[in-house]
């Protein structure tokens, strides 16, 4: 990913620059952000994970092939041009399949990984952190810096053009997905200078000891933890003025900057600070769907006033999803009932996200959107379910999205993910 490289550069040079990351799957969220993007003549990276996209469906269905398909197919839709997108594939390792032994596990990665590159993702995080079967939770670099350098090999082999590869290796703590709901209250530490230089050194060795010296080169990302996370029910705020004892790390490395994971929820000066200290990518998923969730249930309250015998339909069937099928939210929450109906539906950890393509669940948004018809109510009673900023958003879209009600919904997710272009300085 020559765009990445060069930008990594500049910041390294000074520039303050970040790109960020979008995580997500969802249709809206990532026709809003191409929109945004396009908007800015920025270029979008979009990233699916190994749990979410791979050669089994993951959770989503898609294929990574799938996956780049439907995202060009909805830049085609809203007429930008599909190159403005490039793609990441995040957490590429055993974790999808950490419940087996490695050696068929790291079979399956090593497919993984072959079949992200030859579907046209080009920046490409190894990570081999989590134990397998019989395994420690967490493996030591030795092992993980190892059976992420046999990856690498495997995506050499699978681009038509290597060069066009860029690798990031590490993870953040805790692991993906946000903190746990027993992690609610703690404090996030910062990774260790001497643990990150550590990551760096076994990654050396071990990409060396495969003869990839190239691939080396274009290991641009290391992902560390800068202080950043979110808990189901609260934020952790990164503190302007806490000591930067990470960017020293890269005094040796001048072709590698830091990435961020979880940056969601963080105040838009964090942005500019965090990439002030070399973190050039910047990942952001949650909050964008969240946004989307927001902007649904402004919706179908709003119905209640526009919709003669409305019936708020939405918020009950997430409801009724979520409780019948509560793997995808229940390892995250705790507390009693109450709290945990609370927490289904308006949590920073947003698990709701993993049931909006039930069919059920597309079907009452459908129905709701249709319900409200397509004359825009006054702008007096819009102002009671939407910011000021989201409305103006939503004006400016007027002449690219006529749908007043998607509109909105693409204004909301907008409104979450400005601050990260406009923090680095790249909107115009």
């Amino acid at each position: 990913m020559r765009e990445l490289r060069a930008l990594i550069a500049r910041n390294r040079a000074g520039s303050g620059e970040a790109m960020p990351s979008v995580c997500s799957a969802h249709p809206d969220v990532i026709a809003a952000s191409l929109l945004l993007a396009e908007e800015l003549d920025q270029p979008l990276l979009l990233e699916a994970t190994s749990n979410q996209v791979n050669q089994f469906g993951g959770y989503t269905g898609m294929r990574p092939a799938d996956f780049t398909a439907f995202s060009r197919g909805i830049s085609t839709d809203l007429g930008i041009s599909p190159d403005r997108l490039l793609f990441g594939g995040d957490h590429l390792g055993p974790q999808a399949w950490r419940s087996e032994p490695a050696e068929s596990a790291m079979a399956k990665a090593r497919d993984l990984v072959a079949d992200y590159v030859k579907a046209g993702f080009s920046k490409i995080h190894l990570d081999c952190s989590e134990g397998c079967a019989g395994e420690p939770a967490q493996v030591s670099d030795l092992v993980s810096a190892a059976r992420a350098a046999e990856l690498a090999e495997v995506c050499e082999a699978a681009a038509s053009d290597p060069e066009t590869l860029s690798y990031d290796y590490g993870t953040e703590v805790p692991p993906p997905g946000g903190a746990r709901a027993e992690e609610g209250g703690q404090g996030i530490a910062p990774t260790r200078p001497e643990s990150a230089l550590a990551t760096i050194a076994a990654h050396y060795a071990a990409f060396a000891a495969r003869g990839l010296d190239a691939a080396w080169e274009r290991a641009v990302g290391l992902v560390v933890q800068p202080g950043i996370e979110f808990a189901p029910d609260h934020v952790h705020r990164f503190h302007l003025d806490a000591p930067d004892h990470l960017t020293p790390v890269l005094a040796d490395y001048p072709w590698l900057s830091f990435e961020a994971h979880s940056t969601d929820y963080q105040e838009p000066a964090v942005f500019a600070e965090i990439a002030r200290r070399h973190f050039a990518v910047l990942k952001v998923g949650p909050a964008l769907t969240y946004a989307y969730r927001q902007a649904i249930y402004a919706l179908d309250a709003l119905s209640a006033w526009t919709v003669p015998d409305a019936e708020s339909q939405v918020p009950a069937v997430m409801e009724g999803l979520m409780v019948a099928s509560p793997s995808s939210w229940s390892k995250h929450y705790d507390g009693d009932a109450e709290r945990l109906r609370l927490l289904r539906h308006f949590s920073y950890a947003d698990r709701i996200r993993y049931y909006w393509t039930q069919p059920a669940a597309t079907a009452a948004v459908e129905y709701l959107l249709n319900s409200l018809g397509t004359t825009k109510p006054l702008p007096c009673l819009l102002e009671q379910f939407f910011a000021p900023a989201v409305l103006a958003r939503a004006e400016a879209l007027s002449a690219t999205v006529p749908d007043w009600r998607r509109a909105l919904i693409y204004a909301q997710i907008q409104e979450a993910l400005a601050p990260y272009y406009a923090a680095s300085g790249r909107a115009s």
